[in-house]
């Protein structure tokens, strides 16, 4: 009994091993992925390196690739020699399956406004890829920050229980957007605002109910120019916190000066089949401005 007992344990000695070393790749794989706190780590990894002026302090790829305003730039360049400060306005959107790491955040250049949107790729716990936008407030500048003091309402409240959406349905909702720019109407491209939703523009309250700019126009009811070649990628996908973010070109429509268009990331909080919020960063660039990054859907 005891020699059929030995026996049988041998046979099974090499299926073990087998199964040992696939599990020691799977919590390998595992491992080599980023959570939700280290993606936000990265960001945060990120804004001091810029500050400080020195990428030599992130996890770097050796091949990682860097873009500002959608131009090729060796990283270090950019607003990377001229940001002094942090400000205290910044929102992370936090696509785990896609390993992104995204985020609207305030800079200064000494005591001036910086309004930067950054996309970081992350592969094995170390950045691939860095997409940035830049939009400088200056005492021209259209639209000063009003709403940027203190987090935006319902922006980072977490999703209501069973109002979680599929990713793909999250997309879809976010991409009635800019069919409505599109088309110039939001109720015939069946946009689904709620009741409560608002837009924020380079910090300032645009549209919608409970900001600080009275009498502002509802979503529906304002007036939107035509925007019939807009063009859009989805940037990260937030399924946890309920945010699709999306760089956006909206085309040359002769209202931003002779062929520019207006170039944004734009961020939208959506649950339970609705938009609730709109956070866009955004700047002025040549029309024809492509993103030259892969969409995330």
């Amino acid at each position: 009994m005891n020699r059929l007992l030995q026996a049988f344990q041998r046979s099974l000695a090499p299926a073990a091993g087998v199964l040992v070393l696939a599990a020691m790749t799977t919590v390998s794989a595992q491992a080599a992925d980023c959570d939700r706190a280290c993606l936000k780590g990265m960001i945060t990894k990120y804004v001091d390196a810029m500050v400080a002026h020195d990428p030599a302090r992130l996890p770097l790829a050796k091949s990682v690739r860097f873009t500002e305003d959608s131009q090729e730039l060796k990283l270090s360049d950019g607003l990377w020699k001229t940001v002094t400060k942090k400000g205290d306005f910044r929102q992370d959107y936090i696509d785990l399956k896609k390993q992104i790491a995204a985020s609207h955040v305030m800079l200064f250049e000494d005591n001036a406004q910086v309004l930067y949107s950054v996309v970081l790729r992350v592969v094995d716990q170390k950045i691939t890829g860095i997409e940035t936008l830049v939009d400088r407030i200056t005492p021209t500048s259209r639209f000063k920050p009003d709403s940027l003091e203190k987090p935006l309402p319902g922006m980072s409240a977490p999703v209501p229980a069973g109002k979680r959406m599929p990713r793909a349905d999250m997309i879809r909702a976010a991409l009635l957007y800019p069919e409505g720019l599109r088309i110039g109407n939001f109720t015939e491209a069946k946009t689904p605002f709620a009741k409560e939703a608002y837009r924020v523009e380079n910090g300032t309250f645009i549209a919608g109910e409970g900001g600080p700019r009275p009498n502002a126009p509802g979503l529906f009811t304002q007036k939107i120019m035509l925007h019939p070649d807009v063009k859009a990628s989805v940037a990260a996908v937030d399924e946890e916190e309920g945010a699709v973010l999306l760089w956006m070109n909206f085309g040359d429509t002769n209202s931003y000066g002779p062929g520019n268009a207006l170039v944004t990331f734009e961020a939208f909080k959506v649950w339970g089949g609705e938009i609730h919020a709109i956070n866009a960063f955004f700047r002025i660039l040549p029309k024809d401005t492509q993103r030259g990054w892969p969409s995330a859907e």
